[in-house]
């Protein structure tokens, strides 16, 4: 049973009249429906998967606006249904997660950034960048600027969001321009309210339909001689153009304050943050009345220079809080002021830090050093208390566990979900390294880049989604021993099948590819994608306690049809049986690209299809068998290979009972989901015979509970003989 998004959906319903409450990214969701939005694609990743997993669960209700919701397979395919908005007075917006999914979309941007748009493009990115980020540190402003697009970065409150989806459809429209909506990740889960509009039905949708298509314009390509042209319409025509339309409709916030000689200029992502910051020093309140005055940047490119010199004129210092590095607003805030021999001191990187997330603290910090410059008069011992105070904390609560642990507090990396199918194939791959010796393993983006964490720390690289075969074609060639890439179906069709498979087989490549094949996308959600189960599979009631292995096998036919002749699947729970696989596929004569797909649905979407059918079992008083796997504590010796070899979340450790034996003993601690790796790990790796399988039974008949009777009373005559 997939993830349910019924409750938002009728929140996208809601009209004039009525008040939205709810998260960020739900509320951008339905600020592309009342701005008339004709088209949506995207490709899912945190933090604006909803945005995409909403719109294609509200098909029907899209289906009413004309609305067309698409999937796409990767984000340039998402990019490139934008070009429906350089011929057509159409809304387009697509989403993606930054900044990966901007470089995977770049090729696309640039060609559609070059002829411009005639229709408003809206681009809501997720800027997954910082502490709590799952990429790259890189920000996705260098992209609006090398393409001219607009950069929108509403301050974090629901109506200024919504606003400003309005204002990018609009903004892109006026100035011809694609726009980037870019949305941090507490901009996306922060909650409150605003006024809803009616949802527009856009003129042109799947209910009306264009009756021709437009006329030929060659000017409309991305395609020389013309694109010379564009290059000085960009700065010419649509950059004048989008400043006019930002300073009309005050896109930019002043936020004005007493202290008329300083000055604060911040990107409008991190307001938030920067006024909490300023409420250590006194010189904020909780509703944003700042005593320093503060020039939000809700438009991050282009800048205003009329808008920013009008800020800067007169003060003596004007402090630039910019998120992540290069500092490219600083540069071009200095920039604007030099020419018009504006004399303001400017700072920025030089009180805060050059990269890395600016957190309250973070800021409280750089502040303190402009306030004791500027303002002399402000008590920042009550802010410096703060931040000692803070770090003071943290210091205490670590010497506190590490005196109760006797050690440091040990790092606890992200890992496999507790049943995960992958985890056997990286026990697998441990026991085969063991027969073939090390190997050189290319990893990839997804779930299976847990495996580069203990017990497994599998994996040389990751340079991009779907790219671990590619990425190993250097390696390879100078390798006495064959190399192994590793990627997940989600990476196979978003891109490690043109960009690795059909390399390899082009150049003949002697390598070896491991495709994970859970059914889903599940990394980014478990979003279904080509090769899922069909929904008879998934929903058949008789199948329910029972393996989707081979119920699709689009993966193996595409091989098959590309030229792959080396080609294995393998039940992913079947350790030995995967051992020998790997084992072959290092060892073999065959010259050329070997396949192995290792089939296992995703432990997360399987416990949701099963989950609620026990429970329909269970209220009916049905019989229900669970499968556990436990440790006989008297059998096990202490070793723990077990865990070093899973690594399982509910194999763990627990007090010996033998008061004669000091090391600990194995132990399966509830939540364990029956998967039976332990076991097959034991087996596998000829473990201690420790393991033992168990059914537990709900509602017995009559003849199972008489022979539960029947074996308790001769396991009591046994213990007392």
């Amino acid at each position: 049973m997939e993830v349910s998004f019924s409750k938002e959906i009728e929140s996208l319903r809601m009209g004039a009249g009525e008040t939205f409450r709810g998260e960020g990214i739900l509320a951008i969701t339905k600020a592309l429906l009342q701005s008339g939005v004709a088209y949506v694609g995207g490709y899912q990743g945190a933090p604006v998967s909803h945005l995409l997993d909403v719109m294609v669960q509200a098909k029907p209700y899209m289906d009413e606006l004309g609305v067309h919701v698409e999937a796409c397979s990767n984000e340039a395919s998402a990019a490139a249904m934008l070009g429906a908005s350089i011929h057509y007075p159409l809304r387009g917006a697509v989403t993606w997660k930054s900044i990966v999914g901007t470089n995977v979309a770049a090729d696309a941007l640039s060609n559609l950034s070059s002829p411009g748009v005639l229709g408003g493009a809206l681009i809501v990115v997720g800027e997954d960048y910082g502490e709590g980020a799952s990429v790259i540190q890189e920000r996705s402003h260098a992209y609006a600027l090398k393409s001219s697009m607009c950069l929108l970065d509403p301050r974090p409150d629901l109506e200024k969001m919504v606003e400003m989806v309005e204002h990018g459809f609009r903004l892109s429209e006026a100035s011809n321009m694609p726009a980037i909506l870019e949305l941090r990740i507490r901009a996306c889960h922060v909650r409150g309210s605003f006024a809803c509009k009616d949802n527009r039905p856009p003129a042109i949708s799947t209910r009306q339909l264009m009756a021709e298509p437009a006329a030929f314009d060659y000017a409309k390509l991305a395609h020389p001689p013309v694109t010379f042209r564009h290059e000085k319409l960009k700065t010419q025509e649509r950059i004048p153009a989008a400043r006019r339309y930002i300073m009309e409709q005050r896109l930019n916030e002043l936020m004005d304050g007493p202290r008329k000689n300083l000055g604060l200029i911040v990107q409008g992502g991190i307001y938030n943050t920067l006024v909490r910051s300023l409420q250590q020093f006194g010189l904020c309140d909780a509703f944003g009345q700042t005593d320093i005055p503060i020039l939000v940047l809700n438009v991050t490119y282009p800048l205003v220079p009329e808008q920013v010199a009008e800020f800067a004129l007169g003060k003596d210092a004007v402090l630039v809080v910019e998120e992540g590095q290069p500092e490219y607003i600083e540069q071009e805030i200095a920039t604007f002021l030099r020419r018009r021999d504006i004399n303001t001191r400017l700072h920025g990187k030089d009180m805060l830090p050059s990269g890395g997330e600016y957190s309250v603290e973070v800021v409280a910090a750089g502040l303190a050093a402009f306030v004791a410059r500027y303002a002399p008069d402000v008590d920042t011992a009550a802010a410096a208390g703060w931040l000692q105070g803070n770090a003071g904390r943290r210091e205490a609560v670590g010497r506190q566990i590490e005196a109760q642990l006797n050690q440091p507090l040990p790092a606890r990396p992200p890992g496999f979900c507790i049943g995960c199918p992958e985890r056997p194939v990286f026990s697998a791959l441990k026991l085969a390294q063991q027969d073939v010796g090390p190997v050189h393993i290319a990893a990839d983006i997804g779930c299976h880049a847990f495996g580069t964490f203990a017990p497994f720390s599998f994996g040389h690289s990751i340079l991009g989604y779907g790219m671990s075969l590619a990425s190993r074609a250097g390696v390879s060639p100078m390798m006495a021993r064959r190399t192994l890439s590793i990627m997940g179906d989600g990476g196979f069709w978003h891109n490690g099948l043109l960009t690795g498979v059909q390399s390899a087989l082009f150049n003949g490549d002697d390598a070896v590819l491991l495709i994970f094949k859970n059914g889903y996308t599940s990394a980014t959600g478990t979003q279904d994608i080509i090769s899922t189960p069909g929904t008879d599979a998934k929903f058949n009631a008789a199948d329910k306690l029972q393996s989707l292995t081979g119920t699709n096998t689009t993966i193996e036919k595409t091989l098959q049809g590309l030229g792959v002749q080396w080609l294995r699947t393998v039940h992913t729970y079947h350790v030995e049986e995967m051992r020998q696989t790997l084992n072959e596929a290092f060892t073999t004569d065959f010259k050329g690209l070997k396949v192995i797909i290792a089939e296992g649905e995703c432990q997360l979407e399987r416990q949701r299809r099963i989950k609620p059918w026990l429970a329909g079992l269970l209220k009916k008083g049905k019989r229900v068998v669970r499968v556990k796997y436990g440790v006989d504590e008297d059998v096990c010796n202490g070793d723990h290979a077990c865990i070093r070899l899973s690594g399982c979340p509910t194999l763990t450790l627990k007090d010996n009972p033998d008061p004669l034996k000091v090391d600990p003993v194995a132990t399966v601690i509830d939540g364990c989901v029956g998967c039976g790796l332990c076991g097959a790990n034991a087996h596998a790796a000829t473990l201690c015979p420790s393991f033992y399988r168990a059914e537990v039974i709900q509602n017995p008949k009559w003849h199972e509970r008489l022979l539960d009777g029947v074996r308790a009373v001769l396991v009591r005559a046994m213990q007392t003989a």
